[in-house]
């Protein structure tokens, strides 16, 4: 199967976020492109976890940026969007992410009014991960 969706997020230290990313939630590095001149700006960075991928990269200023309206979740003033992600075990995710700086926003709990069970966190500059059991690609008798 082809992923055709696939989440981007623009951080003001990429670099730190990816090395965030991978050590609090667990995500791996499939590829990264810094600038030649300044390791510190990130044009392209793909992140993998359980086969599944975000691209992030650095939010520079420029005409891309004024195009699209790109705003970290501080220049907003608030969630630019939320990711979900299924994990196996919510629980040891959760003390992973914590374990590494997350900031637990909701702790691990039973959905309620679904199956399964999850816990949200937000990320070195403010997006906000929702991690859960629920697997809304399972038949419903499997979630």
């Amino acid at each position: 199967m082809r992923h055709a969706i696939i989440p981007g997020f623009r951080y003001e230290d990429a670099p730190a976020a990816i090395l965030f990313l991978c050590d609090a939630f667990g995500f791996l590095p499939h590829a990264i492109y810094p600038d030649e001149e300044d390791q510190q700006i990130i044009h392209h960075a793909q992140l993998l976890l359980d086969g599944n991928m975000i691209m992030l990269g650095s939010a520079m200023p420029g005409e891309a940026r004024e195009r699209y309206g790109w705003r970290t979740p501080e220049e907003a003033g608030g969630v630019t969007n939320s990711i979900y992600v299924v994990v196996e075990d919510v629980d040891a995710h959760c003390e992973r992410a914590r374990a590494n700086g997350a900031r637990i926003i909701d702790e691990p709990h039973d959905n309620d009014g679904y199956p399964g069970r999850g816990y949200a966190a937000y990320d070195s500059e403010g997006h906000v991960w929702s991690f859960g059991s629920y697997d809304p690609f399972a038949a419903p008798e499997d979630a």
